[in-house]
C-alpha cells in the first residue's frame, strides 16, 4: 500500500541486459493505461463473481431454513458478499478511487475491505472454538464477547492510525497501518491453525461409522490449510511492502502486483471457501409433522 502514488525507478546494474530487459518490461506495463484498466477491471469482476456467489449462497440457505435466525453461517454469507462486493466497486472506479484526496482516506477505503474480511474469516474460527469446546463440555459462553471485543480493538486502533496517518502526512503512518494489518494477518493465521487443528483431530477420535465425519474432516482440514496459508502470505507480503522497494500495494502503478496479491489473499482463497461450505444445512422437520418411515 502506498502514500499517494509512488512511482519508484529500478536500479538497472550495468553488464546484465537481460535484468534490464525485464525491469523495462515490468514498467512499461506498469505505466500502460491499458494494462491498468484491463488488470483492475479483471478484480473488478473476479470480486463481482465471488460477491454473487456468496449472495446465493445466502438466499439459498435462508429458502432451505427461514424460520432461523442470522446464524453464524448466514453472517459469513452477508459478510462475504459486503466485502467482495466493497472491492468490487473499488476496482471497478480505480481511478476515481486513486485520485482520492486527501490520499488518508483513500487509504482507508482500501483498507477497510481487508479490515471485514479479517472479521468475517475469524467468524469461522469462532464457530468452530465453540464447537471445539463444547464437544469437550467446556463453557464457551465467553468466546463470542471476546471475537467482538478483539475486532472492537482492532478497528479502534487502525482508525487511530488513519487519523494519525491525515494529521502526519508521511509515510511513518502508512507503515505502521500496513505492519499492524501484518500483524493482525499473522495472529488470524495462528487462530485457524489453533482452533482448525484441534477441531480436526477432535474429529479424528470419533468413529469411523460416524455420520458426516470424512466430509467434516475433509471441510475443516480444508478451510483450515486455505485460509491459514492466505493470512500468512498477506502477514508477509504486507510486511514486505514496508521494507522492500518497488513492492507498494494498492497504487495505480503497480496493476500486475496488485492482481497477484488480490487474487492469492482473498479472491482465490473465497472462491475455495465458498466451495467447501456450500453444503445447505438439513431442513427442520415439524415436531407436529413425522415422516412415514
Amino acid at each position: 500500500m502506498a502514500f499517494g502514488l509512488r512511482t519508484k525507478s529500478f536500479g538497472f546494474i550495468e553488464g546484465e541486459p537481460e535484468f534490464v530487459s525485464a525491469f523495462q518490461w515490468w514498467n512499461q506495463i506498469d505505466d500502460s493505461d491499458q494494462w491498468q484498466r484491463g488488470t483492475y477491471y479483471a478484480l473488478c469482476v473476479a470480486y463481482t463473481l465471488v460477491s454473487f456467489i456468496a449472495l446465493v449462497q445466502l438466499v439459498r440457505i435462508q429458502m432451505r431454513v427461514p424460520e432461523y435466525g442470522w446464524t453464524t453461517q448466514k453472517v459469513f454469507h452477508l459478510m462475504n458478499f459486503v466485502v467482495n462486493g466493497l472491492r468490487a466497486v473499488l476496482f471497478g472506479l480505480y481511478k476515481s478511487v486513486f485520485a482520492i484526496r486527501p490520499k488518508a482516506l483513500e487509504q482507508v477505503l482500501m483498507e477497510l475491505p481487508g479490515l471485514l474480511f479479517f472479521s468475517t474469516y475469524t467468524l469461522l474460527v469462532l464457530f468452530w472454538a465453540e464447537i471445539y469446546h463444547q464437544a469437550r463440555s467446556e463453557p464457551a459462553q465467553k468466546l463470542r464477547p471476546a471475537y467482538f471485543i478483539i475486532n472492537g480493538f482492532i478497528y479502534l486502533v487502525q482508525i487511530c492510525l488513519w487519523i494519525y496517518m491525515s494529521a502526519s502526512k508521511t509515510a511513518t503512518g502508512l507503515e505502521a497501518a500496513e505492519l499492524f494489518l501484518s500483524v493482525i494477518s499473522f495472529f488470524a493465521a495462528l487462530g485457524f491453525l489453533l482452533y482448525g487443528g484441534r477441531l480436526f483431530f477432535l474429529l479424528r477420535r470419533f468413529p469411523i461409522e460416524s455420520r458426516g465425519r470424512q466430509k467434516k474432516l475433509y471441510e475443516v482440514g480444508s478451510v483450515t490449510s486455505i485460509c491459514c496459508t492466505c493470512f500468512l502470505i498477506r502477514c508477509a507480503l504486507l510486511a514486505f511492502s514496508v521494507f522492500g522497494k518497488n513492492t507498494d500495494l494498492d497504487v495505480l502503478n503497480h496493476p500486475i502486483l496488485n492482481l497477484v496479491y488480490y487474487l492469492m489473499v482473498e479472491i482465490v482463497p473465497s472462491a475455495l471457501v465458498l466451495f467447501i461450505l456450500r453444503k445447505l444445512p438439513p431442513r427442520r422437520v415439524s415436531d407436529q409433522y413425522h415422516p412415514i418411515r
